[in-house]
């Protein structure tokens, strides 16, 4: 039986692999976009309704999330439908909310549902600060890390189930699931929200998609200097799901090159 249950998993992890569109990555995938976007309506508005929602209609930073979320949008959905991948967005419906919480956090779910943490505004300091987190995050969405991590969690901890298969039957742990595979929340069950190779992807897009949008993506650099001044001791970058700040900052600095080719500054 062990055996059988063994290669029903190794076969699931063939079958389900799929190339993804943004990074040209093969991907574990067992879980469909549209599955996820349905999940994400639900527990975006469970999440809203359990937290204090800062107003964007009396509130400058709020109608700031607002507005760097909407020209990122903007911008990558007319980047995709240039290049003949509209798909890369089938059914997103996007939303920003500004949240009232002390974590320096911020997170996008399938779909493009967004928020951002007033913790975080003290480190972004300005407009272009910000874009690069919600760059970041929205790159993590587009490129279905949630997914990823979503189906490693299925296949490790469900057996491999399919999403609705594990709601009806597991719903708790289904909801911990996704909410940690979007890095929403505690680590569930060893499974760590993203890894450093889906990290760095979400860098590297992500300070294209700000530039896109007409934000200097140079404003990383500092940012994330900042963070790394914010935070206090951290693990070896071998025992860390994240790059080391070092590594990351390196990095940036080699994708600025192409991420300047697509910046046209907004005119204000």
């Amino acid at each position: 039986m062990k055996k059988i249950v063994v290669f029903l998993l190794v076969a699931s992890f063939f079958t389900g692999c799929t190339e993804n569109l943004v990074t040209g990555r093969k991907q574990l995938s067992l879980v469909s976009e549209p599955e996820l976007q349905s999940m994400a309506t639900q527990e975006y508005q469970t999440f809203l309704n359990a937290n204090k929602v800062v107003s964007a209609s009396s509130n400058r930073d709020a109608e700031m999330v607002r507005r760097v979320g909407s020209r990122i949008a903007t911008a990558i959905t007319s980047y995709y439908n240039s290049k003949g991948q509209n798909s890369i967005l089938e059914g997103y419906q996007w939303e920003f909310n500004l949240v009232d919480n002390k974590e320096a956090n911020a997170w996008c779910m399938p779909g493009g549902k967004v928020v951002v943490y007033t913790g975080l505004l003290p480190i972004t300091q300005n407009e272009a600060g910000l874009a690069i987190v919600v760059g970041h995050e929205i790159a993590h969405a587009v490129a279905q890390h949630g997914s990823e991590r979503m189906s490693q969690a299925l296949l490790q901890q469900l057996g491999g189930v399919a999403l609705q298969v594990a709601i009806a039957n597991k719903p708790a742990e289904t909801q911990n699931l996704f909410m940690t595979a979007y890095g929403i929340g505690s680590t569930v069950g060893g499974t760590l929200p993203f890894s450093r190779k889906e990290e760095t992807e979400a860098d590297k897009f992500g300070l294209y998609f700000s530039a896109m949008a007409g934000y200097n993506p140079q404003e990383a650099i500092p940012f994330w200097e900042r963070m790394s001044a914010s935070g206090g001791a951290k693990p070896p970058e071998f025992l860390s799901s994240h790059p080391s700040d070092e590594t990351r900052i390196a990095n940036i600095r080699s994708y600025m090159p192409q991420a300047l080719r697509f910046y046209n500054p907004v005119r204000k």
